[in-house]
This record gives C-alpha cells, structure tokens and sequence, in this order.
C-alpha cells in the first residue's frame, strides 16, 4: 500500500489548497521576494541586528541593538522615544556584539546561546538566518554584502 503524499503549499495559495503551480524562473522568484518583502512585519521588542562582514578576520558580524515599539508599530529609541530612521540616523551603541565564522555558527550562538536570547520572534530568527546566509556567500566569494 502506497501512502499518499503530504500536502505543498506555496505562499499564498488559498487555505486549504496544496500548491501546484510550479515556482518558475528566476523572474518569477524575483518579483514573489519583492512582494513578499513589501509585506507588513510586526517588529521584534528585543531589538534588530546590523549584520557586517568583516573580511579581515573572516568573520560575520552581529551588532544587536534595543529598541522600543509604539503604538503604530514602529521602532522606537527606547531612551529617546524617537522613531529609527534606516536612513541617516545617529549613531548608536549596539546591546552585544556577535561574531562567527558561519552564518551557523553565529545563528546558533544567537538563539541557542546563553539566555536571554536576543531575538523573541520566529520570522525574524529566519530572517537573520536568510541574511546571516547570504554575508557568508559574500564572505566566500570576496562580493560586498548589503543587508536587506
């Protein structure tokens, strides 16, 4: 007896529906990330990370910042209560550091390491994972890194 297959969704098929249609070439991969990216996320209250690639060292580079989240949604500087700004904003002085030398040495640093972890959210732990694995291929192949 053959036992039937677990269902596949894709992002964005109706519920209950198991996703058929292929994925497709890149330029469909490229415009679902862009869609996908222009959706809202509810912000992690443990703070964002900047992630760097340092080439001298050969490492990844983790810099945790706090912040604070008001009543719209948006990051806060919990000793200011200014909103962040991605773009032009003051320099600030990150929580903790982190360092590794892959994006799973440093990811299991951040979520299984010492407590309190520095991220309480699930999308943002695969978020910082996503990124973490693209600094290291730039790492790698000595490209720059831009976080996105």
């Amino acid at each position: 007896m053959v036992s039937p297959s677990p269902p596949t969704f894709l992002v964005g098929d109706p519920p209950g529906e198991g996703g058929s249609a292929p994925v497709g070439d890149d330029s469909v991969r490229s415009q679902l990330d862009e869609q996908l990216s222009q959706r809202f996320i509810a912000l992690d209250p443990v703070g964002y990370f900047l992630i760097k690639v340092d080439t001298v060292a050969g490492e990844l580079v983790a810099e945790h910042y706090g912040n604070a989240i008001d009543d719209r949604g948006l990051a806060t500087d919990p000793e200011t209560g200014e909103v962040l700004s991605c773009r032009g904003a003051l320099p600030r002085s990150p929580l903790a550091v982190y360092r590794g030398r892959t994006a799973k040495e440093l990811g299991i640093a951040l979520c299984e390491g010492p407590e309190p972890h520095p991220l309480s959210c699930l999308d943002h732990a695969l978020y910082l994972g996503r990124e973490l694995q693209k600094a290291e291929t730039c790492l790698n192949l000595g490209l720059p890194y831009i976080q996105d």
